[in-house]
């Protein structure tokens, strides 16, 4: 099986277990829950991996480096994609952040979130954003803490130049589903208190990844990050 097919392949075989997850926790067009978005992470893979995961279909993808982000940009500047960025922002990646990506899912400090609302051009629409939270308390993860999530939430909802859409998780890894969803839980409870204490509407639950996506989409993800499950093992 050659490179392109063989990621088309596994496109369509991730596409199968989220529909399956769909099904399986009753989120269907009937009840009007959101359509689960499968990110693909295309991070430290070639522009060539992209093009083909793009001829399968697939058009939003996400990078966690800056710098090798922009440089997938320019290659692929001849086709229609939907750049991410997942990563951690630095402050003096701020500006090329603001004007190359469509979604930034890691704000986890308000300083950060200032630079990028003041950096984004304004001929280009407001950038849309997700707050990261800390949902394990690990001290060597990113993200904020859950308790501090509403003093962040309020101050970007007042930034012109982005968007407030949601929240997004990297949990502990682990095969224990009762913990994975557990943690999504936290994220999909907090989501909630989050618009009803703010007043706010915010839509996106960006959780889940190759090996816990069906935990995820059981617990209400709108976004899923799949990378190893597409373009193989990283080496």
């Amino acid at each position: 099986m050659d490179y392109m097919t063989a990621i088309a392949a596994n496109l369509q075989a991730v596409r199968t277990r989220i529909a399956a997850a769909e099904r399986e926790s009753g989120r269907t067009v009937a009840n009007a829950t959101p359509a689960v978005t499968l990110l693909a992470v295309s991070k430290t893979w070639p522009p060539t991996a992209i093009r083909a995961a793009h001829a399968a279909g697939q058009r939003a993808f996400a990078e966690s480096y800056v710098q090798e982000g922009i440089d997938k940009q320019s290659s692929l500047h001849d086709i229609a994609l939907a750049w991410h960025f997942i990563g951690p922002v630095q402050s003096n990646k701020t500006r090329v952040v603001a004007e190359h990506f469509d979604w930034v899912h890691s704000i986890e400090r308000e300083k950060i979130a200032q630079r990028l609302s003041e950096q984004r051009r304004v001929d280009l629409s407001p950038l849309q954003v997700c707050l990261q939270i800390n949902v394990s308390g690990e001290a060597s993860k990113s993200g904020v803490s859950p308790r501090d999530a509403q003093l962040l939430a309020s101050a970007v909802t007042k930034l012109p130049r982005l968007r407030l859409r949601g929240l997004m998780c990297i949990p502990e890894p682990t095969d224990d589903v009762v913990l994975q969803r557990r943690r999504f839980a936290q994220l999909r409870e907090l989501l909630a208190t989050l618009n009803g204490d703010l007043g706010l509407s915010m839509d996106t639950l960006s959780m889940g990844m190759s090996d816990d996506l069906e935990a995820a989409i059981a617990e209400g993800a709108t976004i899923v990050r799949v990378g190893t499950a597409i373009f193989g093992a990283r080496v």
